[in-house]
């Protein structure tokens, strides 16, 4: 893989080693989704897993939106 940029290496790899909470898969408003905890009940999306066609398209559910959640 080739990276082209003028950021220097050590800003473009910053945090590469870092261990992650692990995702979370919880249901909001009716949508299956996994989501990176930040606080308790919240989360950021990372993708859905199990909804219609039509929840796409609604930016609530947008990779990096925040939600709230029912812990699982």
């Amino acid at each position: 893989m080739i990276l082209y940029t003028s950021m220097p290496l050590e800003v473009v790899l910053e945090g590469v080693n870092e261990e992650r909470e692990p995702y979370l898969e919880v249901w909001a408003g009716g949508v299956k989704m996994q989501v990176e905890p930040i606080a308790p009940g919240a989360g950021r999306v990372v993708r859905l897993l199990q909804c219609s066609l039509d929840d796409y398209l609604n930016p609530s559910y947008n990779p990096g939106s925040i939600i709230q959640y029912n812990k699982p």
